[in-house]
């Protein structure tokens, strides 16, 4: 039997436009984070409502974008392939899967999405938002998020809490 994979890192990053052209605004997770505590989102493997690959155990909006942290079950048949993936780092892409409650056009094209209603973060080899990954923790959960290098400059994240 394996240990449970801890991922963490960005679902989400504000400000950035996605492939589609769609620009997340700070604060628009904020409703679905109220109403759904991070268990209750799903954890799914490339979208696929019939491939829950684990559970988030943590989810929230900091100044760079939506950061989750989860557990990945290993010892799932069904699981077994993608925890390998993730290990050998061939999988380390977050996407997320939502509802657009309020959302406004922008002239290049895309959409600035103000109100999302989330319901899953899933784990893909292509991002639509590039930037989206996360990292193996290994064995000793961490809630220091990652700030992705270009954008450590301009975010400053949350300290870690006091052991």
């Amino acid at each position: 039997m394996s240990e449970p994979l801890i991922i963490a890192g960005y679902a989400s990053l504000f400000g950035l436009p996605d492939l589609a052209g769609d620009v997340v605004e700070q604060g628009a997770f904020q409703t679905s984070l109220r109403r759904l505590p991070a268990a209750s989102i799903r954890m799914l493997y490339q979208h696929d409502p019939d491939r829950p690959i684990g559970r988030w155990i943590e989810a929230f909006e900091d100044q760079a974008g939506l950061w989750v942290r989860g557990l990945v079950e290993p010892n799932h048949p069904e699981t077994q392939k993608i925890a390998a993936l993730i290990r050998a780092g061939l999988a380390d892409g977050l996407s997320i899967g939502f509802r657009a409650l309020e959302a406004a056009p922008r002239p290049a094209g895309g959409r600035i999405l103000k109100t999302i209603d989330l319901r899953e973060v899933s784990i893909v080899t292509f991002p639509m938002l590039p930037r989206a990954r996360f990292r193996v923790r290994g064995s000793t959960p961490s809630t220091r998020p990652l700030v992705p290098a270009d954008l450590a400059r301009r975010v400053q994240p949350p300290a870690a809490p006091a052991a």
